[in-house]
């Protein structure tokens, strides 16, 4: 049978990554993972960060080991992460290396709904977005070989990732953006005739109903 998860949360993880370098007390679980940027590499939901401890010391993933009190703050829970939180650590990084799964990137979103814009706004559009990737690598490269000096690489890796996927889509934009101006993007005057008269080109309108009677 497989495993059911129990704690299926990126914020989980991250947590868990954190107590295996020593035990800590939530707050400084959260401020060592600002400082490591763990939130550039996962969506964290900040305001569930003490529900999702509290989960995982329910589920025998980290257990207390003490209590602390600096100063006036109030006292503060020291956990340290479990064998069973170890386990979950190793089996869910292996999951998430190896397997791929749907995501859902804000520009896909855009590129399935790109008919509502003229081709015009659109290549005007692409244009800015592939100015500011270009920065962005830019920036992400002389980061990288900053980092690369005095941080192992092991470390970089999702960095790395980072900059291939931007270099990646920055090459497919250029593509795209050269079918648009030279012409031969197919169906690209149906598409302006559209935005034009405000009518639907037959070839299109035959599209749409072929589709619709298949569902």
């Amino acid at each position: 049978m497989v495993k059911r998860r129990k704690v299926s949360n990126l914020l989980a993880l991250a947590a868990l990554s954190a107590l295996v370098q020593r035990p800590m007390h939530p707050y400084e679980i959260a401020t060592a993972l600002r400082a490591w940027g763990k939130d550039q590499d996962m969506q964290i939901k900040w305001g569930s960060f003490y529900t999702v401890i509290r989960n995982m010391e329910k589920h025998g993933m980290i257990a207390a080991v003490q209590s602390v009190r600096e100063g006036r703050r109030p006292e503060r829970t020291v956990y340290r992460i479990t064998d069973s939180g170890r386990a979950e650590l190793v089996d869910w990084t292996r999951e998430l290396v190896s397997t791929p799964m749907p995501e859902h990137p804000r520009f896909r979103a855009g590129l399935s709904v790109l008919a509502a814009l003229h081709p015009d706004e659109v290549t005007r559009l692409l244009r800015q977005r592939l100015d500011l990737l270009e920065e962005g690598i830019t920036a992400a490269r002389d980061a990288l070989a900053q980092h690369t000096r005095h941080i192992p690489r092991l470390f970089l890796v999702e960095s790395e990732y980072d900059l291939a996927i931007q270099e990646a889509e920055a090459a497919w934009i250029r593509g795209l953006l050269a079918e648009l101006t030279s012409g031969s993007y197919p169906g690209l005057d149906a598409w302006r005739a559209f935005h034009d008269t405000g009518e639907v080109p037959a070839e299109l309108a035959d599209l749409a109903e072929r589709t619709s009677s298949t569902e």
